[in-house]
């Protein structure tokens, strides 16, 4: 039997009555997380420009649009896809290192709603679809990773297996469901270089892609039944190294959505140990930037590949800078959505202290990853005292959690433009989302936010 057959019998024959309590309760929360940085994000230039288009290209009123109106079912994960990932505050799954909420939820809702899904079935197609991509994700990290951006590539299988759930699509369609998502997979981290606006396509394509290679499949397209495995797969053609048994270890027993981590720093996560640790040692010992020689970070090498930027330009790019990043979190004593400015990007204060910011590889830290994010933060001040912080958990890991009031909090803050009225009505209807009829309802509660 091949891995995509496996994936779609588990596919296939999984439902919301199998779906344990906590794994219920846990989809919801990375529902609302998914809402608020979509809200958040949905007034942002590359967004606008992609919802721009998405107009002039037109489409039947199937699915809503975050930025206000309806569209496509396609242009709908496009365009929603994008707006939840570009303020950098949306869920991670460290072994994978994926954010699956902004590919596989713009495309589960939007066929959710067009179809008039119930809640349950939006709920259970949000699982699996995390299932999927953070399976086939930890089976090619972290060799994968250094070229492709797996929320991109490794994220379309989970955008289509939620999409085929709810088209209640048989076992051999979604086998050609997910060939036809392997051959879209695409995403290459080189607009890192320059700060370009290519993430945001990544993230709405990958859920447009997914999308339509389900829709795809419910006609009798076909797809490659080996596109995992296979001479000319994506596991040979995308990765150095590979392990296949992590795409059915546990599969069906153990719902991988669970290990979700939740961001709370407005930046690439790979910053995020870091920030924490100078957010730490700031609070224990009260040191001011003058009074700080050199700050030492130790960081495993998606770190240092993805985040080594001493000079970002854009204030896009300063938040894949760790250098800027755990400046602004030693000055301004935090680093979320509004701290990240143009302002704060040329501050002289942040801008001197990025200069005695040394990031470097810490073969321990390295080792741990990607099973542990962690950091070796190391503060020498002007009066030659060292001082040393570490962690391998950053805030919001299920290691060290964030609760629901947080996350409930951090989707206020984020939809804070939106009368209170309206986000309380979201809040509620998603925490009970299992006892809605029909997910058209969803966004019952909204008006156009930008």
């Amino acid at each position: 039997m091949t891995l995509s057959s496996r994936l779609a019998h588990f596919i296939a024959n999984t439902h919301y009555d199998d779906l344990p309590a906590e794994v219920v309760e846990f989809t919801k929360l990375c529902l609302l997380d998914w809402l608020g940085s979509a809200v958040a994000g949905a007034d942002k230039p590359p967004v606008q420009m992609i919802d721009k288009l998405a107009r002039e290209l037109g489409g039947t009123e199937q699915a809503s649009l975050v930025t206000g109106g309806k569209t496509s079912v396609a242009h709908a994960a496009l365009v929603n896809g994008a707006a939840s990932h570009v303020v950098e505050l949306d869920d991670i799954h460290k072994a994978s290192i994926i954010h699956a909420a902004t590919v596989v939820i713009p495309a589960a809702l939007a066929v959710a709603e067009w179809l008039h899904k119930s809640g349950r079935e939006l709920i259970a197609a949000v699982a699996i679809g995390y299932d999927v991509c953070f399976r086939i994700g930890e089976a090619v990290s972290p060799s994968h990773y250094y070229y492709w951006h797996n929320t991109a590539t490794c994220g379309t299988f989970g955008a289509a297996a939620a999409v085929a759930k709810l088209l209640e699509l048989d076992e051999r369609q979604i086998v050609h469901a997910l060939g036809n998502a392997g051959t879209q997979a695409a995403g290459l981290w080189e607009f890192i270089v320059d700060g370009a606006m290519s993430k945001q396509l990544h993230t709405g394509k990958a859920a447009m892609n997914g999308l339509l290679a389900s829709l795809l499949a419910h006609k009798g397209f076909t797809g490659p039944a080996k596109i995992l495995e296979g001479d000319r797969g994506f596991f040979r053609a995308m990765a150095e190294t590979f392990d296949e048994s992590r795409i059915t270890d546990r599969l069906g027993e153990h719902f991988k959505i669970r290990e979700n981590s939740f961001k709370i720093h407005a930046s690439c996560r790979h910053t995020h140990p870091a920030v924490d640790l100078v957010l730490q040692l700031r609070k224990e010992h009260g040191i001011l930037p003058q009074d700080v020689r050199c700050i030492r970070v130790g960081g495993y090498q998606s770190v240092v590949a993805i985040t080594d930027n001493p000079n970002p330009q854009t204030v896009y790019a300063s938040k894949f800078s760790l250098q800027f990043c755990v400046a602004l979190a030693f000055v301004k004593g935090s680093a979320g959505l509004t701290d990240f400015t143009e302002e704060a990007l040329f501050d002289p204060a942040i801008r001197s202290l990025m200069q005695r910011v040394e990031l470097t590889l810490d073969p321990e830290v390295d080792a741990a990853y990607p099973e542990q994010w962690g950091s070796i933060l190391e503060v020498e001040t002007q009066q030659g005292e060292v001082l040393r912080q570490r962690t391998d958990y950053p805030k919001g890991d299920p290691e060290n959690p964030v609760t629901a009031a947080e996350l409930t909090a951090k989707f206020n803050a984020l939809a804070a433009h939106v009368p209170g009225e309206k986000r309380a009505g979201w809040i509620n209807q998603i925490l009970q989302l299992e006892f809605l009829s029909d997910a058209a309802d969803f966004w019952s509660e909204r008006s156009r936010v930008s």
